[in-house]
């Protein structure tokens, strides 16, 4: 029996994970609404028929990149918009209640206890969410020095952080945003246990 040939541009997406062609899809319909234009406009503008429209928009097609930059032309917006709702859907890291990976990094060894909460992969901007927790028996630090900006938001406890040749006194729910380049970290533990979250945000480094 002979089986109908169909183009690459009219073959169903295979039964596999769908998540790109219905992110897509989403994106597609929204732009088009937002602009107020029907399937059939919307297909003729990129060339397409009104049905292949329709499925690329319900996730049940795989589009080649002609067919999208065609329709990212036709709604006046780059290609990469297309994308922008698979991107979303995938960064997500979701930590239960003490779950942190708990991990090694200077001042581990003076006591200080660090869970990471989260990571970003294939970023250029690299974001480390920490929950840091000290006890008595920790050691002052105030000479860590890194890339990029930190934010410290205190969570449990009391501490004289040290930035620079400035000190400030952090108690539950007061927070310090600052340059990591300068030395800065806890000068005395006024009251302990400490815990605090910590957010550090740098470039990554790329090989030209």
């Amino acid at each position: 029996m002979e089986v109908a040939s169909k183009t690459v541009e009219e073959r169903a997406a295979p039964e596999r994970d769908s998540s790109l062609e219905v992110a897509i899809g989403r994106e597609v319909r929204a732009f088009r609404k937002k602009l107020g234009l029907k399937v059939a406009e919307l297909a003729e503008a990129a060339g397409l028929s009104a049905g292949m429209l329709s499925r690329i928009e319900n996730g049940r097609s795989s589009s080649s990149l002609a067919t999208l930059k065609a329709l990212a032309e036709a709604l006046h917006v780059p290609v990469t918009a297309l994308f922008r709702r698979y991107d979303e859907e995938r960064d997500a890291t979701f930590v239960r209640a003490g779950e942190g990976l708990t991990i090694e990094r200077r001042g581990t060894r003076a006591g200080y206890r660090y869970q990471l909460l989260g990571h970003a992969v294939g970023k250029s901007i690299a974001v480390e969410p920490y929950f840091i927790s000290l006890t008595k028996d920790s050691e002052v630090f105030p000479a860590f020095q890194h890339a990029g900006m930190e934010f410290i938001y205190c969570l449990e406890g009391k501490v004289l952080y040290r930035h620079g040749n400035k000190n400030y006194t952090l108690g539950p729910g007061d927070s310090l945003f600052f340059d990591g380049d300068v030395v800065h970290g806890p000068e005395e533990l006024l009251e302990t246990p400490l815990r605090f979250l910590s957010v550090i945000a740098y470039e990554r480094f790329r090989e030209e």
